[in-house]
């Protein structure tokens, strides 16, 4: 499930484990700035999730955070409510629609990612 939000989006997988604990992860690409920016950030993140996960979060589920460019200048009180807010829409299975799938703007058809057109070994 996915519930997207203007500083982060938050991916939430409720069959993950049998046992009712609960997981998160933070991830950050090098998109939205340098390692020290990436790293502030993350900490935020963590910071939020372990507050609001034990007594918003779903039980037995795994919760993936993925920072946006917008996220690291919003206001820690701003993010706080908007994590609670998506915590909110997940456990009542309200996930946003899933995203079109026709590839990234500007790229061009060709050859895949990631492979290489090499000799053929």
């Amino acid at each position: 499930m996915r519930v997207a939000r203007p500083g982060f989006v938050l991916l939430v997988n409720p069959l993950a484990r049998a046992d009712g604990s609960q997981r998160f992860g933070v991830t950050v690409t090098k998109k939205i700035g340098n390692a020290v920016v990436r790293n502030r950030m993350k900490r935020r993140f963590r910071a939020l999730l372990r507050e609001l996960l034990p007594v918003q979060g779903i039980a037995g589920a795994d919760h993936v955070l993925i920072g946006r460019e917008t996220g690291i200048e919003r206001d820690f009180a701003l993010l706080r409510e908007e994590l609670a807010s998506a915590l909110a829409r997940a456990a009542a299975g309200k996930g946003d629609p899933p995203r079109g799938r026709g590839g990234r703007k500007g790229r061009s058809g060709g050859k895949a990612p990631g492979k290489s057109q090499g000799r053929g070994k």
